[in-house]
């Protein structure tokens, strides 16, 4: 017995499919749903010479009741789409397509609109529907039915056509599954249960390495689930080809209109490539929920036996709260808000955090007291790998911004002394190539992991006068080379912007406030007139320190669980906490990657914008420094330094 189709639709398209189909398969017509489908359909077409969302979203209510897999077809300004094939129960439906295809688009918002008017009416036909250019889709069209038909995977399977109805050139486009569709999307509701964490092993990919998985494994699903010019989370490239270093960055389209673009570093553009795929990974998933659903809605006081105290992470000043504009409220125990649940590796229980703390917190609406970036969130090829990567970076940034407000005079490193080629011939580059000279300081904390700040100064008479940016890792020649790649990010592309605004930052070097984006620190520094506000660390009569003398032995685990349970020992030691929210949602998980969130009570979040500095609370700043030595006595907070940091 021949297979049952089901053609809805009218116009050339639909007509000239169903004469193609009539002669091998049963038929049946409907220009809409309006009576419903026939039970024992085996594939739904629905076939429009216009862009109808109309019809393709009530497809996906019918087909849910119907069982059977549908596919679309339809001119949306002069060119034709075939895609996707969607199988109910199954993520990826047309709704999760229409997204990827408008977010790929220049013109994303005005297209938003269009798809919102149209989604309100019927359409007619679409003026450049030429009559050769439908039949080309209707071959297409046709070969896809047989393939599906025949019980053999369609190619239009999570993947759209295009075709330019004028030249009939075409290609086929991946698209991921919006994890948050109203219409196929399964993640659960958040609960305790699922925010338990217990680290499993993690094997090293080799004794030198701190990853578990190799960067070339991942290559061909980075770039083929992720990155597409028209329909991928990310969806364009460039190489800088100005800084010292290979330099590559690629684009997250963001539903609002905008663009956000994240950076990779390395000694090669391939690497860096991939690195900046899986820098623009992490950022997507710490811009909202997508792996579990909230579901908290509730204030502190009536959560306060199960919830963390939002007060221990650092917020504004009091006299910042009161000033007009300023975009948030001082907490109040007492004021409903979001809230998911992570889990305490040192307290080995489930936890709430506020949402706001969890995920980027700009656009939090009124509940919203504090600033929050993207402190602590980090991406790896296991869970405990990115666990591992995120306590890192709280500790890079909790060490820069406790060395600047406490002015801690940070020994000055012996870089020869670090014994390694690549350090020194990146040194070396960053001179010959930038004009810069390379200073590095052992900025650890009392929890001795390697911390350091790293500084270049300027040789020549224009451009930045001083970068500095900074890097922690168990391996501190890891954790040097780390910040170098930073400071290498900022060379000579910024020259240009730095002589034109000039006026603009010196206004800065006398009103603090004026200090108020991420780009108003480091061009800042960039001024010479800056240069003595770090005088503590430029002290050329101190002794260089090696990296020997500097940095405990390094831990050589073959497996990273075994430095993360020993981190996790001496942060026990110390008071410190370390709650780690899973932010992992189905479209990384696919491929082995995890997103995490971890929060350090305790250690200083970096934040941009002078008036948006997070200290209150905080008062590991004042005695840290009497741990280490540098000073004999707790300091006061008047004796912090209450300069804008100039970190990047």
């Amino acid at each position: 017995m021949s297979s049952f189709v089901v053609i809805i639709g009218e116009g050339l398209l639909a007509d000239s499919v169903a004469e193609e189909l009539s002669s091998r398969y049963q038929m049946f017509r409907r220009t809409d749903f309006e009576n419903g489908l026939p039970e024992n359909s085996e594939l739904i077409l629905v076939l429009h010479d216009s862009w109808n969302p109309m019809a393709h979203q009530k497809a996906e209510k019918a087909v849910k009741l119907s069982g059977s897999p549908w596919l679309r077809a339809f001119v949306s300004f002069g060119e034709g789409i075939i895609g996707p094939l969607v199988r109910p129960g199954t993520p990826g439906c047309s709704q999760c397509a229409d997204l990827r295809r408008l977010l790929g688009g220049q013109e994303r918002s005005e297209m938003q609109e269009v798809k919102r008017k149209l989604s309100e009416k019927e359409t007619s036909s679409d003026p450049w529907a030429s009559k050769n250019g439908l039949l080309h889709l209707v071959h297409l069209i046709v070969t896809e039915a047989d393939r599906v038909l025949a019980g053999k995977e369609g190619l239009s399977a999570g993947r759209m056509y295009f075709t330019d109805l004028k030249t009939l050139n075409g290609s086929w486009h991946t698209f991921l599954a919006d994890s948050l569709c109203h219409v196929c999307s399964s993640i659960p509701d958040d609960s305790a249960s699922l925010a338990k964490i217990s680290l499993n092993p993690s094997p090293k990919i080799s004794a030198s390495s701190y990853r578990c998985t190799p960067l070339e494994k991942m290559k061909e699903a980075l770039i083929g689930d992720y990155f597409d010019n028209r329909t991928g989370l990310l969806n364009s490239k460039m190489y800088d080809l100005v800084t010292p270093f290979a330099d590559a960055s690629v684009n997250l389209p963001m539903i609002s209109g905008g663009n956000e673009g994240t950076a990779g570093r390395t000694q090669c553009y391939a690497e860096s490539e991939l690195t900046a795929i899986l820098e623009g990974l992490e950022r997507h998933c710490g811009l909202q929920p997508r792996g579990k659903r909230t579901v908290i809605h509730d204030s502190y006081r009536n959560l306060e036996k199960q919830a963390l105290n939002p007060l221990e992470v650092g917020v504004h000043a009091d006299e910042e709260y009161v000033k007009p504009g300023f975009p948030f409220q001082q907490f109040d125990p007492d004021r409903p808000m979001d809230w998911v649940w992570g889990y305490s590796l040192v307290e080995e229980r489930p936890i709430l955090v506020p949402e706001l703390l969890s995920y980027y917190s700009l656009g939090c609406g009124s509940a919203g007291f504090v600033y929050e970036t993207s402190n602590g969130c980090a991406l790896g090829g296991s869970r405990e790998e990115a666990i591992f990567y995120g306590i890192m970076e709280v500790v890079e940034r909790d060490s820069f911004l406790l060395s600047w407000y406490s002015k801690l005079k940070l020994p000055r490193l012996d870089l020869q002394s670090a014994e390694d080629e690549e350090l020194l011939l990146m040194a070396e580059r960053m001179r010959a190539v930038a004009g810069y000279d390379l200073y590095l300081f052992n900025a650890t904390m009392e929890h001795g992991i390697p911390s350091v700040w790293a500084m270049a100064k300027n040789r020549k008479d224009n451009g930045l006068n001083i970068i500095c940016a900074a890097g922690a890792h168990l391996d501190p020649v890891k954790a040097a080379k780390s910040a170098v790649q930073e400071l290498a990010g900022m060379m000579l592309n910024l020259d240009e912007k730095l002589e034109g605004n000039k006026e603009k930052y010196l206004q800065m070097l006398d009103d603090d406030s004026l200090v108020r984006e991420m780009d108003d620190h480091g061009m800042l520094y960039g001024l010479p007139q800056a240069e003595e506000r770090l005088g503590f660390l430029l002290d050329e009569d101190r002794a260089l320190q090696s990296f020997q003398d500097a940095f405990q032995k390094e831990s050589r685990h073959p497996d990273l669980t075994e430095d993360l349970n020993d981190i996790l020992k001496e942060f026990r030691r110390l008071g410190l906490n370390v709650i780690v929210v899973d932010q992992t949602p189905p479209e990384i998980r696919k491929n082995g990657l995890y997103c995490v969130k971890v929060l350090i009570p305790g250690m200083l979040p970096m934040t941009f914008g002078h008036h948006l500095t997070r200290l209150k609370g905080l008062d590991r700043v004042l005695h840290v420094p009497m741990k280490l030595g540098y000073v004999k006595e707790p300091l006061s907070r008047e004796e912090l330094n209450h300069f804008p940091h100039p970190f990047p």
